[in-house]
């Protein structure tokens, strides 16, 4: 298989939005591997030249090209797979991250978080990293082990949606902000266009579940994915005179670790994006078990972990853990 690679430039990269009308840099087959080199941050959260810390040229290059912005995260992309169609589901496999910069940022600004009322200033911090330790050196002198992963990946959004933010996540991935999904995890999502159009970006160097004052460690990566087609072959009355409509393999984002399944719920409601998580793992229980789906329901209540992903986006997310070996 081949190894593809794109570097973030003014012509590579898009500030702040999805849309399925945007067309593919490159196009590559099915089990192919892409890097892509992602980086992060506008000018005003870079760090001063005093701090010794050194900014990306390819980033010093994005700012000066005053690309349109919406929101904060910069993607690479996008990447078409070949034959991929609406209804089919792309699984992306994060082979390795490795970190494009030596210093990270974190903060929040007015009207932003979880808690906008309570902090209603501005605030920010650049974090430097030892990558041959792998420790984050915060400003209060605690050394934090280092957990690389890319805040957005995500295909093109359904063409009636338009031009979307990157901020809030949605069924064709995006902002998931999940800390789980790092180094040798696989994401699933669901296939919205031909070719599914496949970005990232918004590096993080660690998080918290929740990411509750709105940053993780924001930081340049570059991620190797691989990245696999699996076809929608189902169509109903296909070979019998039918419209051969098909319904899609994957309705939403899912993910697999070497050790959990994971399940995904976003809505604005933190409610509903908890039902939202809880329905995705038990539809993924029954498909993969002989267990009813009043046994699923049980299961979920004994074995599986909710965890709340993130408040920030205005899309919560919330993501349940099952644990692999627990299914038969």
């Amino acid at each position: 298989m081949a190894t593809h690679r794109l570097s973030p430039t003014p012509s590579t990269v898009r500030w702040g939005t999805f849309d399925a009308a945007y067309p593919p840099l490159i196009t590559v087959d099915s089990g192919d591997t892409v890097v892509l080199e992602c980086v992060s941050g506008g000018p005003e959260a870079m760090p001063p030249p005093v701090s010794g810390l050194h900014i990306p040229p390819a980033l010093v290059a994005i700012h000066a090209a005053d690309l349109p912005r919406v929101g904060g995260h910069i993607l690479t992309g996008p990447v078409a797979v070949a034959g991929a169609q609406t209804g089919d589901m792309l699984e992306v496999h994060i082979d390795k991250i490795a970190f494009g910069a030596d210093w990270g940022y974190c903060g929040f600004r007015p009207l932003m978080g979880t808690l906008p009322e309570d902090f209603p200033e501005r605030f920010l911090s650049h974090i430097p990293i030892d990558q041959t330790r792998r420790i984050a050196k915060l400003p209060w002198g605690t050394e934090l082990p280092l957990a690389p992963f890319f805040g957005v990946m995500g295909v093109a959004p359904p063409p009636d949606w338009g031009t979307i933010s990157t901020k809030e996540p949605r069924a064709h991935g995006g902002n998931l902000d999940n800390k789980e999904v790092g180094e040798g995890a696989s994401l699933f999502l669901p296939v919205w266009v031909e070719g599914a159009n496949f970005s990232a970006g918004d590096g993080h160097g660690v998080q918290g579940d929740g990411e509750v004052c709105i940053n993780a460690l924001e930081i340049c990566l570059t991620g190797t994915f691989t990245l696999t087609l699996h076809k929608n072959l189902s169509s109903a009355g296909a070979g019998a005179g039918g419209s051969g409509t098909r319904a899609p393999l994957l309705a939403y984002p899912r993910a697999e670790t070497a050790t959990h399944f994971i399940s995904m719920g976003m809505h604005e409601d933190l409610d509903v994006a908890m039902k939202t998580a809880l329905r995705e793992m038990i539809a993924f229980i029954c498909t993969r078990s002989n267990l009813s789906r009043n046994e699923a329901y049980q299961f979920c209540s004994l074995a599986v972990d909710f965890h709340v992903t993130q408040t920030v986006n205005g899309e919560k997310g919330v993501h349940g853990l099952l644990k692999k070996g627990l299914l038969f």
